[in-house]
């Protein structure tokens, strides 16, 4: 199965997500910021990160550009509130692969992971 990084500030949508992979088998890492997904990123080199938009330290636009930057062939599926779709479009345009609108319907998280999760 997959090596996935949940990214959010939430820790209450960390665990939600975390837990729903884990019971489908995934392996998952977790950051709280963008400064630490890109940490997180750069030690682990997980499959997948599924990245939230709205965060302190740093936000996922810039995580994003910031991972692809490390690695240009890192995939990762953006996490957000219907309100930020100009943003959305903006990280698809950067590189992003996806993007899951919250709150999470579980079928569309595991969806994404299966399209996108497969190790390298």
């Amino acid at each position: 199965m997959s090596r996935v990084l949940v990214v959010d500030d939430s820790q209450f949508v960390r665990l939600r997500t975390a837990k729903l992979l884990r019971e489908h088998g995934h392996e998952v890492l977790e950051a709280s910021n963008g400064r630490e997904a890109l940490e997180v990123y750069r030690r682990e080199r997980p499959d997948l990160v599924l990245l939230d938009i709205t965060m302190p330290e740093m936000d996922g636009l810039t995580a994003l550009r910031e991972i692809l930057a490390a690695d240009a062939g890192a995939r990762v599926v953006m996490c957000t509130a219907l309100a930020q779709k100009a943003t959305v479009l903006e990280a698809i345009k950067v590189g992003a692969k996806d993007f899951l609108v919250k709150p999470f319907e579980p079928e569309r998280v595991l969806q994404s992971v299966e399209r996108w999760g497969s190790p390298r």
